[in-house]
Formats: C-alpha cells, structure tokens, sequence
C-alpha cells in the first residue's frame, strides 16, 4: 500500500485503506520488437509487485496462431504452462520469461513474448499479457504434491472462492476447472465435453462435492488431481459480494465470478456487478465444442457501437478474433450477441468479471495527465502515462485534430461529429505510450486517464425520450461535453457548472443560446446526468450514438471554473502549487470559432512563460498556431492578460476554463 493511501486512510478515520485494482491486476499490450530492451527483451512496468507479492503472468500472441504461456511465482519464471494443451510444464522457458520484478516483469527473446520477424509500429508481433498479483480476496497460487488421499489443501485467499483451476505439472494432465457459484466442474484445456455436476470425483470426498472455504479447498484421491508423488498447482480466483475490501475506504468488489441463462437474442442478459468491468472471461457450461472466450478493454470492447469485442481463447492457440458483441456499462455488462458461444437460449454461461480502476481519487496530476510535443511515435512521459483512456491529437500546422477514446477505439474528429473506422493503431493498441505518428508535421498530443472525480467517458444510444446515463466520475460532473457521432454536421455540446442547465453552449458555433431540451433543465449528479429530447443529445434516427466526456475538479490536480474578466490582467487561482501544466479557456457570453471568441489551449510543453506563448484552437477550423503574452505563469494557477489577440479578459465579460496542475 502507498504511503499516500495509509496518510488517506488515517486522516478520514478509516482503518485502513485497501488495495487498489491497478496493484492486483493489469492487462499490457506491446509489439514485439518495437519498446523494448536488450535486444528483443521487453520490461512490462504495470506497478505489481510480482517480485515480493507473487502472482501469475499469462501471456498470448495475438497477431498468430500459437499457444498460452502462464508463468507464477510459485513455480519460477523459467516453468511454462499452457492452458491450451495438457503438457507438463516447460523447463529452461527463460527465452520466454525472463524474470519477476518488483514492478511487473520482464520478457525473454522468444517469438511467444516478442517475435523474431520484423515488427513497426502498427503491426506485426502483438502480444497481450494479464498480471495477477496475489492479494487477499482476490487471487492466490498454491502448489502441492499428490497423496492419493481425500485431503484439503490450505490457501491464503482468505475470501470466498469464485473459480478453481488445477493443473498437474510434472506430467500430462488436463485442467480442471471448479466453478464454485454453480458447483460444477469442467476443463480449461478442453472444449469436447460440457461442465459435469459430479465435481465430488474431484473437488469432494469421490462421490460427494464439497466447496472450498476461504482458507481451504478439498481434493479427493483421484489420480487427476492427486495422484501419489504427482506435483500440482492451483490458482484460485476470489468472487467478492460486497465484502471486498479494496480502495480507499477498503469497501469496495473487483473480481465477480457468477453465471447467466442465454436467451439466443441480440439484446442478451444484463448481468450487474455493481461495477465497471475491464476483464471478462465467458464459458458455455451446457453445450460441449465451446471455447472459453477472454476480452479487455485495452484490446478493444468498443462501446456504444456496434462492433465486435477482441477476443481470445485460452482453451486454444488462434491468433486473436472479433466475432462477438459484449456492451459495457457503468455497472457490468450485456450479451449483444445471439452465437451460441455466449448466448443460445436455455444455456447456462459461467463468467469472471474484474472491475476497471483505479478506485482512488489522483493525488497527483502526472498520473492522470500528459502532454507531448512531438514528431515520432514516443516519448517518456507519455510511456509513463501508460495505458490512457483518451488521447487528443492536434496538427499544429494543420486543421486536424481528434480525440480516440479507448472505448470507442476510433478517432472522432474535431472539425465534425464523424468518426473514422476501427482504428485501434491510433494509440490505443498498445500499454507502452503509442500514439499517431507524425513524421513531418510537428504534433500536440493530451493524454487523460480516468480516475474518480478527475474524467470519465462513456457512449451511449439516444432513445428521442429523456433519458438517464450511468457515469463512474464518482462527483458531481462539472463540466461535459457531448458529442453526437454518426453526422458530419452534428455539434459538440458542452455543459459548465456555473452556467445554468439550459446553456446551449458549443465548441463550434457563436453566442451561447437557450434550450431546456438539451439536458432537461436538470443538473448531473454524482451518478448519472440527463438528456432530453434534443438530438444534440438525444436523437432517436435509428443507430444514433454520443460520446460524453466528463470532468471536475480534484484538489491540486484540476479546476474546472469561471472569471468575470476586469480588461487588464488577474490571477487564476486553481489550488495548486506549480502552476498549470495545461489551461482552455472560452468566453461563455459571446461568439464562438468564427470571432475572436474561441476555446483557447496552452501548455507547458509548447509553453506557459512570462513572454509569448502558442495556442491552439480545440475546434480546428484555422491551420495557425498564433503565440502571444496572453498567458503568464502562477504558482497557483495562472495569470489571464487581456489583448485584442485573444480577449480573455475583456473587462466585465464571463468566461470559463479548464486547467490541469
């Protein structure tokens, strides 16, 4: 736990704070090849401390057919498992995984981790790895050597057990699977035969099933599983039911394991788990020939959209696929397909669900937040942001820009509503820092992640009626803007807390209007906001979607607010103590981008100096990047000057800002 976790824990009164998700769990993505380190060797830095915590990394190619690698720290790095074959373990595997570290791990040259063929940028040899940390309640790894008795075996888990696998190690043998909400037992290796209700065979006494405790499971004498001599480990899920125990308050679920009955529609099951998954890992129990199926969202679960989820089968070798449509939502998730893989009626479907963090409100803004400046495909502080939610990218000797949200994986542009194919290349494929490469012409680049009371982002379908939408901001939004998505004329509609709840205020167009339609004169709240019957929200004209961005002010971290300008200069005081690293501001009671009036954007890449500093405009309608003293530096925030360049602070004149520490 961070020293800034214990500090927030003791100051509210609370025991102690809990993990957070992002220190149990991580999903990466790299192209072999591409980052890495000596020689074809690549440093997966996610944050887990595998080094002293233990835990399992499961690796896949995704570009080709070939097999899983699972590695735990139980047995060592260079002790290979696959989930897809019933081989014992392979020795000498350091080619593959190279070793633990306190911060995730490092991969060895082999093709499985990185590829021995050419790979660029965009394409060639992808790979994905899951990160599972040991942690109470959460995940634990257990290895024991057979007796050929009726016995238990202790674990640390210390919570109630969702999902059970075990894998004989020395030798040939299947993976067998206990899914203990629903007591039955199947195969991780195999598709042949459906899950068995005879789970005593195995998890029992032989005959009769007996369900894991939080500190023990029970095996029988059945050669399978404990044969005399034999060696085997164990990897045992947790499923938490308002009892996890993890974030600040240390009340809070990450992982679910459950089932739901497939109805063979297109608009399938909802399954609530009362939070937003990231992970989802599906199997048909009733029918036989069915894959398990995994998808993440940093693979790609568009939502909002009607695309197909990237999917992986860790019960096979296939190279990664898009066949199935599973939509997110604040609180879980829904089956958008009517394949029997998932969904054919009267089926019974087991599932294991882990929840999207983190669950803390940033004390930080470099965590959140990065700018870059630049010309080719990298740099440092945008490879320490990470896995981003949402990226804007800007030209600044042209008119383009656009925002990629991860969850939509496409690019929307910020001349129009229109977004462009599937394009999961602009930045989004990738956990290491990738973003649009721009050989030529110099960029500005913004990266957010979401975080509790700092952003959050969703998609979602207009009904025509009014309507409420789930958001995981966790306050009160004070500023949104929403964007329709499938017309080149629609506007991007932004909403501030301190205008009134009928502003018809836009990136794109003049003076702000009245329309009460638009959000039902209702303000947002700490879980949901409202649209009316508006189409600049809300329209019902078949498949209509929009994009919602969500914002708020974290102390020290962002400020979302308004001035009243007094024609000469004033300080902005956001709360913080360096100074603001990125600042938008907009006259909000006069035109918009086609006057002076426009959402002006600084940072301190291009700069925030007491001299002349460039600006771009968010709605890209000119190719200029004008510099001027507009801006000036402040500890506290920033300094606005009033010149004709920009007028930002004409005197008695309202305008409100963004800005990030």
């Amino acid at each position: 736990m961070s020293v800034s976790k214990i500090v927030a824990a003791a100051a509210s009164g609370v025991g102690g704070a809990g993990l957070d998700v992002d220190e149990v769990f991580s999903t990466d993505l790299w192209v072999g090849t591409y980052y890495n380190e000596n020689g074809l060797k690549t440093t997966v830095n996610n944050g887990i401390d595998l080094l002293g915590e233990g835990g399992l990394v499961w690796l896949k190619h995704r570009t080709k057919v070939d097999g899983h690698s699972l590695f735990d720290t139980a047995r060592g790095y260079n002790s290979r498992l696959s989930s897809n074959n019933t081989n014992a373990v392979g020795t000498g595997s350091s080619d593959i995984l190279d070793s633990f570290r306190s911060t995730g791990f490092k991969t060895g040259a082999n093709a499985t981790t990185n590829g021995a063929e050419t790979a660029s940028a965009n394409s060639g040899n992808k790979i994905a790895s899951w990160t599972f940390r040991k942690a109470k309640k959460f995940f634990d790894v257990v290895t024991y050597t057979g007796n050929g008795s009726n016995r238990a075996i202790n674990h640390n888990l210390g919570g109630t057990v969702g999902m059970l696998v075990v894998k004989r190690t020395d030798g040939s043998g299947n993976w067998f699977v206990l899914d203990v909400g629903t007591g039955k037992r199947g195969y991780f290796d195999y598709i042949a035969a459906a899950f068995s209700s005879s789970s005593g065979l195995f998890f029992g006494d032989g005959s009769s099933y007996q369900a894991p405790t939080s500190t023990q499971f029970f095996i029988s004498s059945n050669a399978n599983i404990n044969a005399n001599g034999s060696e085997y480990v164990a990897y045992l899920f947790a499923h938490n039911n308002n009892d996890g125990g993890f974030g600040p308050d240390a009340d809070q679920d990450i992982i679910k394991c459950g089932s739901y009955t497939g109805n063979g529609s297109t608009s399938g099951p909802t399954v609530n788990l009362g939070f937003e998954p990231q992970w989802i890992m599906i199997k048909d129990t009733t029918s036989a020939n069915h894959y398990w199926m995994i998808t993440d969202v940093m693979r790609g679960i568009p939502n909002g959209v009607a695309n197909s989820v990237a999917t992986l089968k860790p019960n096979g070798s296939d190279a990664e696929f898009n066949a199935f449509q599973i939509d997110i939502n604040a609180t879980g998730f829904q089956i958008a397909d009517s394949h029997d893989f998932m969904n054919k009626s009267g089926n019974t479907y087991i599932y294991m669900a882990i929840r999207r963090g983190p669950l803390a409100v940033p004390d930080d803004a470099t965590k959140v937040f990065a700018i870059d400046a630049a010309t080719q495909d990298s740099s440092a502080e945008t490879q320490s942001l990470g896995k981003y939610d949402s990226g804007w990218f800007f030209k600044r000797s042209t008119s383009e820009g656009y925002a990629v949200p991860r969850i939509l994986g496409r690019r929307i542009s910020f001349l129009n509503g229109q977004y462009a194919a599937l394009n999961w290349d602009a930045g989004l494929d990738n956990s290491q820092g990738k973003y649009f490469s721009y050989t030529s012409d110099s960029a500005i680049n913004y990266f957010l992640k979401r975080a509790p009371g700092f952003f959050d982002h969703l998609a979602y379908s207009g009904t025509g009626s009014v309507n409420t939408h789930q958001h995981n901001l966790t306050v009160q939004p004070e500023m949104m803007w929403i964007r329709k998505l499938n017309t080149s004329s629609a506007d991007a509609l932004v909403y501030h807390k301190d205008l009134s709840a009928s502003t018809d205020l836009r990136l794109n167009t003049n003076a702000p209007s009245t329309d009460s339609n638009i959000y039902n004169n209702t303000r947002p709240t700490d879980t949901v906001f409202t649209v009316g019957t508006s189409s600049k929200t809300n329209d019902n004209e078949g498949s209509v979607n929009y994009y919602a961005m969500l914002f708020a002010s974290v102390s020290g971290v962002s400020k979302v607010g308004s001035y009243t300008g007094n024609g000469s200069n004033q300080t902005i005081d956001c709360g913080f103590t360096a100074g603001a690293r990125f600042i938008l501001i907009r006259r909000a009671d006069a035109g918009g981008y086609n006057s002076t009036v426009r959402y002006y954007v600084w940072d301190t890449v291009r700069g925030i100096t007491s001299g002349s500093d460039p600006h771009i405009h968010l709605y890209r309608e000119t190719t200029s990047e004008p510099s001027d003293s507009s801006i000036n530096p402040h500890s506290s925030g920033f300094i606005v000057n009033e010149i004709s360049a920009t007028n930002i602070n004409v005197s008695s004149a309202s305008y409100i800002f963004y800005a990030i520490a």
